[in-house]
């Protein structure tokens, strides 16, 4: 699930990050890539606290439906949109079955153990990085 941010910046300002579908939910950041990594914890830490409450979490809008959106002309004015994948960390974890090459498993063993990882921690941030752009 993704949702569509709003991020603006100000002369002398750091990057400021809002979600129109999460009202509340906010980020920011020093660089625009440091921005958009805050605004993917932002996201999760602002659903989870949501779920917790008992909140029903509210789907996330197309481009188009947030374009048209009359609400959100002041909002959507000089800001760059973009979209936010949500990551929740349930806190547990499961088993799969995967099948890779045996190359690249090879390949994947090498550079977790390098990092000090298990296979999984590996794969597990690899695909994190691999979502979050």
């Amino acid at each position: 699930m993704r949702y569509i941010a709003f991020v603006h910046k100000e002369p002398d300002s750091v990057y400021g990050v809002s979600f129109p579908d999460l009202p509340g939910c906010i980020s920011f950041g020093d660089t625009l890539d440091e921005a958009a990594t805050h605004a993917v914890e932002a996201l999760c830490g602002h659903v989870r606290m949501m779920e917790a409450d008992g909140d029903s979490i509210p789907s996330p809008r197309s481009y188009d439906e947030i374009v048209a959106d009359p609400e959100l002309v002041e909002d959507r004015k000089d800001a760059i949109l973009t979209v936010v994948p949500l990551i929740r960390n349930r806190g547990a974890t499961t088993r799969i079955n995967l099948s890779l090459d045996v190359g690249l498993l090879e390949a994947i063993d090498d550079a977790a153990r390098a990092r000090g990882q298990t296979r999984s921690a590996f794969l597990a941030s690899a695909a994190h990085r691999e979502i979050t752009g």
